[in-house]
């Protein structure tokens, strides 16, 4: 069958795949919990985990428009949302190892660390925009904002990848060999998509 545009069923079948690769590793932060093999900070293992697995499904979603571009593949389109709430879900848990594992719910010194901690600073808002995001990811939130409207506050995923890539890369003190993958990625998808956007100014 070609990759173009592939039927309801191969796209229904590379979904549950995705939600089966998406899940393990919390799978396996699970069982690694249970065994009590997280290492010597437990809290610290929990909270990169599951922002280093945000930053990879977001980098996997914004991925999915150049693959269009570049191969063809129509139905890549029909997988981004699926990977956008699995980035919000799991920025959700990165979140709440922070807010309930390492500060007990201690909202002054939450705010002392927005303030003062920049890799907080900018971390923090790029959540908050994710949540917007994942609330109007539903069919019925397209139709009752409009297509336009839709699209242009989904733009904010191009502010949160950047955010979110430099709170990693503020975050990380010694080996920054992640943090510049993922900014790498991100200016690679940037090029494509702007170069794609250039020709088509240029057709016009």
């Amino acid at each position: 069958m070609p990759l173009k545009n592939l039927s309801n069923l191969m796209v229904s079948r590379i979904k549950a795949l995705i939600l089966v690769l998406s899940l393990l590793p919390l799978f396996k932060l699970g069982v690694l919990g249970y065994l009590d093999q997280l290492g010597a900070n437990p809290i610290e293992k929990l909270t990169r985990s599951t922002g280093y697995w945000t930053l990879t499904l977001l980098m996997l979603g914004l991925s999915l428009t150049p693959i269009r571009l570049l191969l063809g593949w129509l139905w890549a389109i029909r997988v981004r949302r699926m990977l956008g709430l699995f980035a919000f879900f799991y920025a959700s848990l990165h979140f709440l190892c922070y807010l309930v594992l390492d500060q007990f719910f201690d909202w002054a010194a939450i705010a002392e660390d927005i303030l003062k901690r920049p890799y907080i600073t900018v971390g923090f808002p790029a959540f908050l925009m994710l949540i917007p995001l994942a609330i109007t990811s539903t069919n019925n939130m397209i139709r009752r904002l409009g297509g336009q409207r839709w699209r242009n506050l989904h733009k904010l995923v191009y502010l949160i990848a950047v955010g979110g890539v430099i709170h990693y890369w503020w975050l990380v003190k010694k080996d920054l060999t992640n943090p510049i993958t993922f900014a790498a990625i991100l200016l690679l998808l940037f090029g494509i998509r702007l170069k794609y956007r250039m020709l088509k100014v240029s057709r016009k």
